[in-house]
């Protein structure tokens, strides 16, 4: 599957908020730099409807935004460049790192070995590292964990290495079920079952003990009831890929009405959410 790689013309101030709003129109994955974003989208999620939302959203932030380049990029012309920019993260209590990248000198770090393929989350975006940073936390041994939109598989990975006794993970994109598998076995993690697809993978009667959910906003309230149904009474549910301005909007959720609000954490303008039932 080829991308569509954009190379957007915008100040920095305002590439967190875009990076916000592209999620809603597909684009995966994002390099930022000083006065320029570059997005890519599956090619064939691109077409001149998208193109056009694309436009208005640059001059709803800045009238000088603009779309300066674009390009064909082939899945592994996409890899090389990832291999070029990933290096290791300490982020809490983990130490995420690729193949590639020097082992932890440290033992009290707990190893992350994640090789980025197209798939969301390496621990470079926000987001993922308000998940990492909560999650250790909230794991108990012998829980059953549910990942929504697993990307990397990182989080997955993340809580079986805490102790979960499963994670039963799902992505709608092909390209992120592939390199979760990769993940999961590079890590040698069992009892991980990631599947292609959205809430209609969760088998009807299962339960889990905790939810992740890092993805954006309107996906986030869309299946939220769903995802909360299969939740064990007392269960936690953490969720990222939201705004700070966002923050008011999660709480008027009616699936979250009943559930105590046991934490917000933010970095930038990205917050992560804590739930209990």
């Amino acid at each position: 599957m080829n991308y569509s790689r954009l190379t957007l013309v915008l100040p920095d101030e305002w590439h967190e908020f875009v990076i916000a709003e592209l999620f809603d129109l597909d684009f995966e994955g994002f390099e930022e730099y000083d006065d320029q974003l570059i997005a890519s989208i599956p090619a064939q999620r691109f077409d001149d409807t998208k193109r056009q939302e694309l436009e208005l959203i640059l001059h709803r932030y800045s009238e000088e935004a603009y779309i300066g380049q674009e390009e064909i990029i082939e899945p592994q012309n996409w890899n090389s460049n990832w291999e070029k920019s990933i290096r290791p993260l300490a982020i809490g209590r983990f130490y995420v790192r690729p193949t590639w990248g020097a082992a932890s000198a440290d033992d009290d770090e707990i190893e992350l070995i994640i090789d980025p393929k197209m798939a969301f989350g390496t621990g470079y975006h926000a987001t993922t590292r308000l998940m990492l940073n909560e999650v250790s936390s909230l794991i108990k041994p012998g829980d059953a964990i549910l990942d929504a939109g697993t990307g990397t598989g990182i989080l997955g990975i993340a809580s079986m290495k805490l102790g979960a006794g499963s994670v039963f993970g799902f992505d709608i994109d092909e390209w992120s079920k592939e390199n979760a598998e990769e993940n999961k076995h590079i890590n040698h993690i069992r009892n991980f079952d990631i599947r292609l697809g959205s809430i209609e993978q969760i088998p009807p009667d299962a339960k889990y003990d905790g939810i992740l959910a890092n993805i954006n906003r309107n996906a986030l309230i869309e299946l939220l009831p769903d995802m909360i149904s299969h939740l064990n009474p007392g269960g936690w549910v953490l969720l990222s890929g939201v705004l700070v301005e966002d923050e008011a909007m999660m709480f008027e959720q009616p699936s979250l009405k009943s559930f105590r609000h046991l934490k917000t954490s933010a970095e930038g303008e990205w917050i992560a959410m804590t739930f209990r039932g």
